[in-house]
This record gives structure tokens, C-alpha cells and sequence, in this order.
């Protein structure tokens, strides 16, 4: 993971902006800039950079992770033990102390999406004006660097993998979370093998049936499955921090004509926008190919997101293909690509693949078939 140009690329942005200090509260942002990655934020840390330092404050638990990870020239270390008492208990104190070698007066670059009231009450105070730099760091992300694209191509194989496996051991009787199981057990073996010393995030779920499977999103449960009713099986893969997703509607036993006619407009829509997607054209026009196809069939009401979104670190990050974003897409964006439709008593359907744009043509980088009748078990 290349920090160092990307430290730069935001200090070439700060100095643009006049911003001599950056503090950075989102979490996705301190591992792009740094190489770090907690386990859990219940702890705050927070990212300072200015023109010569990268700082970091974190709680005593993380201390030696974030020497050993990170990037940062200095640790801010916070603790919650008796011993440690007086020698900075929170995140706020270690932030207050770092600031007062600062100048006042100065732009203080922040993510307002991010930047808690709290802390940025405190930096009013002191002195600083806060300049909003989110959309800057949001639209370095846009673009994949050629590691990024490696680590998400290889998390597509794993997560088509998984998806694969646990479609293989569908039947009805079974729970949810147990079929699940089959393709996550096959995504650990495969990882400890492949992938030794690996840092692995996943998530899935499986909502089935009429009722849940209109839920776009929907925790997978101890629910059993039933002949003759439909599953949305979803699934991303993180490997190193760099995710991809796939996720296929499918029957077990024998779907209704409804059923039939509504998969075939969700598979066409997104055959559609995958084929539509490229270097040059704008987030909105891929929105559009899908949003046609249900449009024309009279379905659109049922069409209650997006056609697709960014993935990388974040499990959905910017840019979002959606009705009224007129980015020109360009070499390097990653993309999960899924229209789905969500009709009461008939079902919901969605597929989703992970799609990288290069200049000679977009690049699917996750793969089980599409069709209906590779869909029926």
C-alpha cells in the first residue's frame, strides 16, 4: 500500500486550499492514509497530517498496532487504566494537546460528514476555521491504483468462490445461516491457504422467502428454507482491506410465471448496465440503461435503489451510479453493479457482480452464471 504518494497527494491538496493541519475522523480514510486498520472504533483514533508529520491518536490497546502498521511519526496514546491515570484519558485531551503547538488562526482541513460536534466545537474555539476537505479524499479513493486493483480482482475469485460453494449445497430444510456456512467455511480454507498472514473481512447474508427477500437488506437468520421459494444470496470478500461483492437471486424448486417475468427484467437490466458501463460515459447514464428496462415493463415503483456503487475499502463508497450523478467515469473506478426490484408477495431480485473500468473496456471480476435456469436447484 503506497501512503507515501497518497500522504503527498493530500498535502498537495492542503496546500491548494491554504489548510496547514488535517484531522481525519473517518475510519476508511485513517487506513488509506496510514496502513492501519483497527479492529474495533468504540476506542475513538484520530488522524492529524500537516505539512511535515502524520499523527496519530489512539488508546493504549491499540499502541503497539498502530507503531507496527501505520505510517505515523508520532502516537498520541490515551488510556482508560488506573495506573495511567492523569497521563491522558481520552482522545479529546491528546487531541487538545496536539493542536496547541499549532499557530491560531489557521485552516484546519476536517470531514464534516465525520468530524463529531464535539471536537469540532473545540477546534472553533481554539481558534481554527475548518475548511471541508471530504469530497477531496472522496475523490482520491475514486481512482484504484494498480495494488488496489490486485487486492480487489482477488477478492472477486474469493467471493465468487464462496458463492459458489454454499449454491452448491442449497436445499430446502436447511437455515439460513447454515448455507451460509458452506461457502464461508470454503473462504477460510481457501484464504489460510492461498493468503497466510492475511488480514480477512466478509459479509453475507441470504434473506429467503416472499417477506424477507424484499428487504434489500436483511441480516441472514436461523429461518429454514422452504420448497419453492426464492433467496437472494449476498456476499462480499475483503482481502487486505480491498473488497469486491457477488450476489445471485435463486430458486429452490419452482418459481411462478411472476417470478420468472421479474428475474428476467432484474437480469436484463443488469446485462444492460454492465454492458453500458465503461471509461467515458457518467454515473447517471449507467443508471439510466437499468432504470429504462423496469421503467418500460411498469415495475419501476419497485426499483428502490440505485443501480450500483464504488467498492474498495468501504463496503459502499463513492462514486454511486444513481440518477442524478454526472461524473464521467474514468480508467481505475471499481463498481458493483446491481438493480434490483422488490415487489410485494412475488419477490425480490438482484444480482450483483463487481466490475473494474479500464480504457480498453470494463472488466468483470466476479463470475457465477446469471441465467434463470442456472438458478433453479
Amino acid at each position: 500500500m503506497n501512503v507515501t504518494k497518497r500522504i503527498a497527494k493530500l498535502r498537495e491538496i492542503m496546500a491548494a486550499k491554504e489548510v496547514e493541519l488535517s484531522i481525519i475522523n473517518n475510519f476508511e480514510n485513517q487506513y488509506y492514509y496510514t496502513g492501519y486498520k483497527a479492529i474495533i472504533y468504540s476506542r475513538p483514533i484520530v488522524l492529524t497530517v500537516d505539512t511535515k508529520e502524520i499523527n496519530l491518536i489512539v488508546p493504549s490497546l491499540e499502541e503497539t498496532n498502530a507503531r507496527n502498521e501505520s505510517n505515523a511519526d508520532k502516537l498520541y496514546v490515551y488510556h482508560e487504566t488506573l495506573k495511567e491515570d492523569g497521563n491522558g484519558g481520552s482522545h479529546i485531551e491528546q487531541l487538545k494537546k496536539l493542536i496547541s503547538k499549532y499557530p491560531k488562526n489557521i485552516k484546519v482541513g476536517v470531514e464534516f460528514s465525520s468530524m463529531p460536534v464535539l471536537l469540532g466545537n473545540m477546534l472553533k474555539e481554539a481558534g481554527f476555521e475548518l475548511v471541508n476537505i471530504e469530497r477531496d479524499l472522496e475523490e482520491m479513493r475514486y481512482i484504484k491504483d494498480q495494488e488496489e486493483i490486485d487486492l480487489i480482482t482477488e477478492s472477486g475469485r474469493l467471493v465468487s468462490l464462496a458463492l459458489k460453494k454454499s449454491l452448491e449445497n442449497v436445499r430446502y430444510g436447511i437455515t439460513e445461516i447454515e448455507f451460509d456456512q458452506f461457502g464461508t467455511e470454503a473462504l477460510f480454507n481457501e484464504v489460510a491457504k492461498k493468503h497466510p498472514n492475511s488480514m480477512l473481512d466478509f459479509f453475507v447474508m441470504s434473506p429467503s422467502g416472499l417477506d424477507r427477500s424484499i428487504l434489500p437488506h436483511a441480516f441472514s437468520n436461523t429461518r429454514k428454507f422452504e420448497a419453492n421459494e426464492i433467496v437472494i444470496h449476498s456476499r462480499q470478500v475483503g482481502l487486505n482491506g480491498y473488497r469486491a461483492e457477488c450476489e445471485r437471486t435463486f430458486f429452490i424448486g419452482t418459481p411462478t410465471e411472476k417470478q420468472r417475468d421479474a428475474f428476467k427484467l432484474a437480469q436484463e437490466a443488469q446485462a444492460a448496465a454492465l454492458d453500458f458501463i465503461k471509461v467515458g460515459v457518467t454515473a447517471k447514464e449507467v443508471n439510466e440503461v437499468a432504470r429504462q428496462i423496469f421503467k418500460k415493463a411498469g415495475v419501476e415503483e419497485y426499483n428502490l435503489h440505485r443501480t450500483g456503487h464504488g467498492i474498495g475499502i468501504g463496503l459502499h463508497e463513492q462514486p454511486s451510479l444513481r440518477y442524478d450523478n454526472d461524473l464521467i467515469l474514468q480508467e481505475g473506478m471499481v463498481f458493483c453493479v446491481e438493480p434490483g426490484i422488490y415487489i410485494p408477495q412475488v419477490g425480490g431480485f438482484r444480482h450483483s457482480d463487481t466490475v473494474v473500468l479500464k480504457d480498453d473496456g470494463s472488466h468483470l471480476i466476479t463470475e457465477y452464471p446469471r441465467d434463470l435456469d442456472s438458478l433453479i436447484f
